[in-house]
């Protein structure tokens, strides 16, 4: 499962927001019944986990830690500690706690970022302008793909 696409939306002065149609259908087309939400580890935005994707990323994860090591017990912890399951309702649209929008700073208008199985949720003006340099971009997409 793959999401492309770059969508502006807006919040309701409850937190509701129309998840984009294209993610809807893609996500009704795989046969999704939730979504998970957590704030991203490295940057300021909100990531929508497909329940299929969230239940391998949590696998993948207790596969890389010991759970009878405290320190990595409390890094899993951490993790699901910060995520919530969420429910589309009828028409399309989530509900996204408010500490989630605190999380990431989102007030009205955001965009839906489509980025491989996960779809991001960004303040809008924070990707105004380019995440990396055009230049720094094409450097490091060349030494990894060499």
């Amino acid at each position: 499962m793959q999401f492309l696409g770059n969508i502006e939306a807006k919040t309701d002065a409850k937190g509701r927001i129309f998840v984009p149609a294209v993610f809807r259908k893609r996500l009704q087309l795989e046969g999704e019944e939730y979504l998970v939400l957590r704030k991203d580890i490295f940057q300021n935005c909100l990531v929508l986990y497909p329940g299929s994707v969230w239940e391998n990323e949590i696998a993948q994860l207790r596969s890389r830690l010991n759970k009878w090591n405290k320190d990595q017990q409390q890094i899993f912890r951490q993790f699901v500690l910060d995520a919530e399951r969420i429910e589309m309702d009828a028409s399309g649209r989530i509900l996204i706690p408010k500490r989630y929008l605190q999380m990431a700073d989102i007030d009205v208008d955001v965009r839906f970022l489509g980025v491989d199985e996960t779809i991001e949720i960004w303040s809008k003006g924070k990707l105004e302008h380019p995440l990396v340099s055009p230049a720094e971009f094409s450097e490091k997409i060349q030494e990894l793909m060499e």
